[in-house]
């Protein structure tokens, strides 16, 4: 078939049977992921025939599913696609519990819509019961601080003893807001290491300035610093500085700029001696000149002292003694440098903390909030590394890519707490929909209330199934039970998750519910799809003999 199609638009009912379709097929291929017992999806890879994917990460499997043959039905698939990733991206986890969400409020809300509901007005009282399952959410939301209940958490996502205690005992140590950074490891093991302060992936710029040629790395105690992001090319642009440090009785002295020339460099390795003057040169961190602000800001608060800009046309030519900052310990090798106890002044720190929260609380850009998390955990002092290694590279890049989601679902529980987990969480949420249910006076509002009743209970019985037992069973002894009790499904047993030590982060559980139900509560409205008239060769109209696959 020609790549030049024109497409009619698609009415109704077919918008709905197209759309359903589409986003049953992606959904389908999730709902192995859910759950402590999840099956494994296997994706063949682009220029690998022989070697496929497994994966049980929602996210990334509805990443990996670029486009359905079916033109009509990929409208659906790429709506739910678009969904999870967003969700992924923001929250790290949660995808298979929002795609099972979707899919039973859409096609529960399709049913009723067909017989003569109101699209419209349904979605509005979808969102109104949204809101009240959030608002139950919250009030089953506890705190969690010790490493034991941190290392349930990690559990709960990656399923993998080790890894799980390794990162609830991170951050127990550096906290909700310390920074974790991920690295391959180069053996078969998990290996932590603990950073005192912060450190910056900026190096030495001179090899002549390790002092320690064992560990290839200097040190200095109770050093003065001068943050900058000059060009420094010449001698006459740095002598003020080591007069004024010299002056001033410093003997220790780093020096943070963008690029130190050969003949600069010179006059500094001439001056460091340890028993006049110890300095050490590092290059400003950041990637241009706004992450290089950046640095300079945090560092300057931290430290004190003044951050000498390019940008305003600032020169070493007047420095004084003032304008330098202080740390009780710096430390730099060929890779990086770091410090500890900066002597800045502790309430400008304290508003420059909050300023920055506040930013990140108010942005919606993902990347800046990534950036803006990573300066916090900096200023707070506690950085840790976690290296991941493996038999095999692909083993290391899986292992690597469920710590980190993991890692991002146990911040998030440090920072909003927990509910708990295996689905119970939302089952409990059924008593107050119910009561909605017997109060609602219109005929979609009362839809609304039966379709959430559906919905909660869904994703306890997708968790059931994929563990082997019959989820009709086993939510019957559950809700016999009572409140807080659920299904262990790497026990077998009827119990409280608090007992079984199975909880969610709550900030994972409420977004997964808002973008599911959301999405679906929009989705019944799309009464068109129109499709653009240039499709590609394999976006065509299926035919008898076409055999469909993902």
């Amino acid at each position: 078939m020609s790549n030049h199609l024109r497409l009619p638009p698609v009415y109704q009912p077919i918008t709905y049977r197209a759309f359903m379709a589409g986003a049953d097929r992606i959904v389908a291929t999730i709902r192995p992921s859910l759950g402590p017992v999840a099956r494994t999806v296997a994706i063949q890879r682009p220029l690998d025939h022989n070697s496929p994917e497994l994966l049980d990460n929602g996210g990334l499997i509805a990443k990996r599913i670029i486009q359905l043959p079916d033109y009509r039905a990929d409208v659906g698939a790429m709506f739910v696609r678009d969904m999870l990733s967003r969700l992924q991206e923001q929250e790290g986890d949660g995808t298979a519990t929002a795609a099972v969400l979707f899919q039973v409020a859409f096609n529960e809300g399709v049913r009723l819509v067909t017989a003569g509901l109101n699209a419209r007005q349904l979605q509005t009282h979808l969102a109104a019961g949204t809101q009240v399952i959030l608002d139950v959410l919250r009030s089953q939301t506890q705190a969690v601080a010790s490493a034991s209940e941190l290392a349930s958490v990690a559990f709960t996502i990656c399923q993998d003893r080790e890894l799980s205690d390794l990162i609830g005992e991170i951050f127990d140590i550096i906290g909700g807001d310390g920074r974790l950074e991920i690295r391959e490891g180069s053996g078969r093991k998990l290996e932590r290491e603990y950073v005192e302060g912060m450190y910056w992936d900026r190096g030495l710029l001179s090899r002549q300035m390790v002092a320690d040629a064992q560990h290839l790395r200097s040190d200095l105690e109770d050093a003065a610093i001068v943050f900058s992001d000059l060009q420094i090319r010449e001698p006459q642009q740095i002598l003020p500085v080591l007069l004024a440090a010299f002056q001033a009785g410093y003997r220790q002295l780093l020096i943070v700029a963008d690029e130190i020339g050969d003949r600069a460099m010179s006059l500094l390795l001439a001056n460091n001696k340890p028993d006049h003057m110890q300095i050490l040169a590092v290059k400003t961190p950041g990637f241009g000149r706004d992450q290089q602000a950046e640095f300079l800001s945090d560092a300057a608060t931290l430290c004190g002292g003044h951050p000498f800009l390019r940008a305003t046309g600032d020169t070493f030519a007047s420095i004084r003694a003032e304008q330098f900052g202080r740390a009780r310990r710096v430390w730099a090798n060929l890779r990086s440098f770091g410090l500890s106890g900066g002597k800045g002044d502790p309430r400008g720190l304290r508003r420059h903390l909050a300023a920055l929260r506040r930013l990140h609380a108010e942005t919606p850009d993902l990347g800046l909030r990534s950036r803006l998390h990573e300066r916090i955990g900096r200023l707070m002092g506690g950085s840790a590394t976690l290296r991941v290694g493996g038999a095999t590279v692909r083993e290391v890049e899986a292992r690597k890519d469920l710590a980190e989601r993991t890692a991002a679902a146990v911040r998030g529980a440090l920072q909003e707490g927990v509910v708990p987990g295996g689905g119970v969480a939302l089952l409990d949420c059924r008593p107050v929909i119910q009561r909605r249910l017997t109060t609602a006076d219109e005929p979609e509002e009362r839809a609304a209330y039966q379709i959430l009743l559906r919905a909660v209970a869904e994703p306890m019985r997708v968790i059931v199934a994929n563990a082997g037992y019959d989820p009709s069973d086993v939510l019957a002894e559950v809700r016999m039970a009572g409140p807080g009790y659920g299904f262990d499904a790497l026990g077998g047993r009827i119990t409280t998750m608090q007992e079984a030590g199975l909880y969610d982060p709550a900030n994972v559980t409420k977004a997964a519910v808002y973008a599911g139900l959301s999405s679906a509560a929009l989705a019944l409205t799309i009464d068109v799809i129109v499709h653009r008239t240039h499709q590609p060769t394999h976006a065509t109209l299926p035919t008898p003999t076409r055999r469909k696959q993902l």
